[in-house]
């Protein structure tokens, strides 16, 4: 029989297995796919937006919903103990903008590679097997695994098999399965991070397009802001994706009940004033040109047409003849361009899932399930999800942390390990 098995190698399951290893017990690590962390591969656009460099308080000021169920676990294993845990398995790191973490070499590979290295060092037994049910005995306590290719037997099982996007990635959703066989509550699992599908035809008229320093900001149908930013986003077939929508996603948690709609800056560095005058400026300096083209100055060419179609200024308008109303009909359009949101895109595309295994049913200090005993729960099985940056892996280290800590530290106190 083995001390510890961990159903699922993503960040948080492998955190586990390690940590309940270097504790002196026996780790078996199911893994449904040929490679670990195959979800690692793909964040942080394949570099492994590996945590965000800021004190673990304002980890949780990035999380919106169940933070203070985190406090103990990211107080205990903070970003700066994650950093120091991945240069001590010899990945150097380095810190970009918005404090985001990743490998100097720009390459996930060498963390997963990293992990795995430490995995086989720790001597955690590693079986590609899908996990289908958690076993107990008579009393409800959990007493191995079963899979399709047969069962295990163990002390103590640790349930991180991340959440329903990417399903490509093994995350599929069958850890949800598992935990409602045991009574646990499931809140229905959604996308979060995830591109939004826009009404009409405007987004897909400048699919491709990507601008780089626009300002956002997104309101629900009471005209309430519910997020603001500035950064990176494209246009595309659907409507819109990219860094800035991601994080505005993670801010628009009800479609079924609300309606949202984007409104974008184009000129965040000019005030409605400044802007003004560049425009007059502008005008005045190509009095002969027709308008569409004095349009090249201000915008990308995708976005000229769509631009004077809003307008209302016909294109062949020669610039000396666009009147005051008009300028100012143009001057709202580039500071307040308004995209009407009809909802996100599927979970299947959501870079994490928010939903997931109701936190009150789990001990915030050892993820250990208070419905069923033996078991524990990290990552992203759990209804907890941040915005960008880092701070969804983060999660998934410092929980995973916690349950190996945890669950091994209950095995030595029986002295079964």
């Amino acid at each position: 029989m083995t001390d510890v098995i961990v159903i699922g190698a993503g960040a948080a399951g492998m955190m586990a297995a390690l940590t309940a290893a270097e504790r002196g017990c026996s780790v078996l690590l199911l893994e449904r796919n040929q490679k670990v962390g195959r979800k690692l591969y793909i964040t942080g656009k394949g570099r492994c937006n590996v945590t965000n460099d800021c004190p673990a308080a304002e980890v949780l000021q990035n999380v919106p919903r169940n933070s203070k169920f985190l406090t103990s676990a990211v107080t205990r294993f903070p970003p700066e103990e994650v950093k120091a845990f991945f240069e001590g398995l010899g990945v150097p790191l380095k810190t970009e903008r918005g404090n985001r973490v990743f490998p100097c070499s720009d390459k996930a590979a060498d963390i997963i590679d990293a992990l795995f290295m430490a995995l086989r060092r720790a001597r955690v037994e590693l079986v590609e097997d899908r996990a289908e049910a958690l076993l107990t005995d008579g009393e409800g306590r959990v007493t191995g695994v079963r899979c399709e290719h047969g069962s295990y037997a163990g002390r103590v099982v640790i349930l991180a098999t991340g959440g329903a996007s990417y399903p490509l990635t093994g995350s599929t959703g069958d850890g949800y399965a598992m935990a409602a066989a045991l009574e646990h509550t499931i809140l229905p699992p959604r996308g979060s991070l995830v591109p939004l599908v826009a009404e009409g035809d405007l987004c897909r008229r400048m699919q491709g397009l990507s601008l780089r320093n626009v300002a956002v900001k997104v309101r629900n149908q009471k005209k309430k802001v519910v997020y603001a930013g500035q950064g990176e986003l494209l246009f595309t077939h659907f409507g819109l994706s990219g860094p800035l929508i991601l994080s505005a996603s993670a801010h628009m948690r009800d479609f079924e009940k609300d309606r949202y709609h984007v409104l974008l800056d184009l000129k965040p560095a000019l005030d409605e004033e400044k802007l003004d005058q560049r425009l007059l400026r502008d005008l005045a300096e190509q009095s002969n040109r027709d308008f569409d083209h004095v349009l090249e100055g201000l915008l990308p060419r995708l976005m000229i047409p769509v631009m004077v179609e809003l307008s209302g200024i016909p294109g062949e308008t020669k610039a000396n003849s666009v009147t005051r109303v008009q300028r100012r009909r143009l001057l709202e359009l580039l500071k307040c361009f308004r995209v009407d949101i009809a909802g996100p895109r599927p979970i299947e595309e959501a870079i994490i899932t928010a939903g997931g295994v109701k936190v009150s049913e789990v001990d915030p200090h050892t993820m250990a399930s208070k419905k069923a005993p033996g078991l524990y729960l990290a990552g992203e099985v759990l209804d907890v999800d941040a915005y960008t940056g880092g701070f969804n892996l983060q999660i998934a280290w410092s929980t995973g942390r916690a349950a190996g800590a945890a669950a091994a530290q209950s095995l030595l106190e029986e002295g079964a390990c």
